[in-house]
């Protein structure tokens, strides 16, 4: 049974906590209503990125059986066979089509959008499985825009706004995970001397300017997403000072890529590192705090 969660990659099913992101910040958390729809479309969409990944091992097993960590892949170790993979694939969309088909009669007034997201997402990566991360600098936006998309499928099912500042934000954001993955690709590539067609076009220079560029970004994103007028009126001035959070996380995220070298894969981060753990449930409690228990007129 590990075998088949390890080839669906269950572990980077964090990634798509951002469906959550337009219902959190809305401050409408404890809507059944909305939260049931989030939780469908967390699992609609944890279902079709764990079919791009099967995709992506499928057609790259010979290329994984040459790299130091992917060899153990269970596709290209052979733990399951290239057949069964296939089976898996076929299972992943029917149980897929079947929940959004069902999903149409409770949601019938906003699935079609959300299904448009799902939809161009699943192309969007099969067309990068194929072909477009090969290509340097559009591989990393469009691992970049699936983030964007998480957070349009999230608002869509529920018709909740999302904010310019919230979309750039998450795409700088991703872009910063993206490229800090691809830099420790290349300081592997280094060590072992193997290097992958998907690397042309990068070097370790090139990966940590164009990191520091999207770092810089991303907090000068999350800046004016705290000042926006939408939400100072709904979190109060105070999110401003959440800033603090992101500039810690940040630092800590460029610490482990440039001084320590873990960027291979940046959800493992994520799950191990202690310090942005604690950031970010603070950084959780704080807004949380914000929508529920902030009385202005008492500050």
């Amino acid at each position: 049974m590990l075998k088949y969660l390890k080839l669906l990659r269950l572990e980077q099913w964090v990634k798509n906590l951002f469906v959550f992101a337009p219902l959190f910040f809305s401050g409408n958390v404890m809507n059944g209503d909305l939260l049931l729809k989030s939780i469908f479309a967390f699992v609609v969409f944890s279902l079709a990125a764990s079919s791009i990944y099967v995709i992506n091992d499928y057609c790259d097993v010979e290329q994984d059986k040459k790299h130091p960590q992917k060899k153990n892949r269970p596709l290209a170790s052979g733990a399951i066979s290239k057949v069964k993979g296939l089976y898996i694939l076929a299972v992943l969309f029917l149980i897929n089509l079947s929940l959004l088909f069902f999903g149409h009669w409770y949601f019938y007034e906003n699935i079609w959008l959300f299904i448009l997201v799902i939809g161009f997402y699943i192309v969007l990566n099969i067309a990068y499985t194929f072909k477009l991360k090969h290509i340097a600098i559009i591989d990393v936006c469009i691992i970049a825009i699936g983030f964007v998309l998480r957070l349009l499928a999230g608002g869509t099912i529920t018709q909740i706004y999302t904010s310019q500042w919230a979309i750039l934000l998450t795409f700088v954001l991703a872009l910063v995970l993206a490229i800090g993955k691809r830099r420790g690709e290349l300081i592997n590539a280094q060590i072992s001397g193997k290097t992958r067609k998907s690397l042309d076009g990068y070097n370790v220079q090139f990966a940590d300017i164009a990191l520091s560029i999207s770092v810089t970004l991303a907090i000068v994103c999350y800046l004016m997403f705290t000042l926006s007028s939408e939400v100072q009126q709904r979190f109060h001035p105070p999110v401003f000072y959440t800033v603090i959070f992101v500039v810690f996380a940040f630092l800590r995220y460029l610490q482990q890529t440039l001084v320590y070298n873990k960027t291979e894969s940046p959800t493992k981060i994520i799950y191990k590192d202690h310090y942005i753990q604690v950031t970010i449930v603070l950084w959780v409690i704080t807004f949380l705090l914000l929508i529920y228990y902030y009385d202005a007129t008492k500050f």
